[in-house]
């Protein structure tokens, strides 16, 4: 297993004190699909069928979309997102947008953490990052990029994000 540890990530995809858009936590769920489906015991919603997830800045778009609650504060834990290319977006504060898409995607709110599975890419102004698992601390700009051995991680970083 090929592991690449990325802990400068804001030299690869971010500059400064470039975090996730502060209030996007603090804003309502907006989830549009063609069916959804409830079970009240596990406090879990699937939505099917060209799913379109809005938060704030927060965008993810899947084919099949699960939110996970805790059964008692009724808080979103985590979204999970497939398709064949799940894809996921945000702001950060200072305005730039950060990318992700792959097979899977599965986003834990309370720790502000992404991990995409298959085909997996993470971009923001150009630069980006391509693995076969991708996870990313959105708060705190940590990245670990793995190539579970099949290939390569692969990164391409543009001149003004080198800088």
């Amino acid at each position: 297993m090929k592991l690449s540890h990325l802990s400068l990530i804001a030299c690869l995809l971010t500059s400064g004190s470039a975090l996730a858009l502060s209030s996007d936590t603090q804003q309502p769920v907006y989830i549009d699909s063609d069916s959804q489906q409830l079970d009240m015991k596990s406090s879990r919603v699937t939505f099917v069928g060209d799913v379109k997830l809005k938060q704030g800045s927060i965008n993810i778009n899947a084919d099949k979309l699960v939110v996970i609650r805790d059964a008692k504060t009724g808080k979103i834990e985590t979204i999970e997102g497939y398709g064949n290319l799940t894809t996921f977006s945000q702001l950060t504060d200072d305005g730039k947008t950060l990318y992700g898409e792959a097979k899977e995607l599965h986003y834990k709110m309370a720790d502000d953490e992404l991990t995409m599975i298959g085909q997996a890419m993470l971009s923001q102004d150009d630069s980006e990052i391509r693995g076969s698992k991708i996870r990313y601390k959105i708060s705190s700009q940590k990245l670990i990029a793995d190539s579970n051995g099949s290939g390569r991680v692969s990164t391409v970083l543009q001149p003004q994000a080198a800088q």
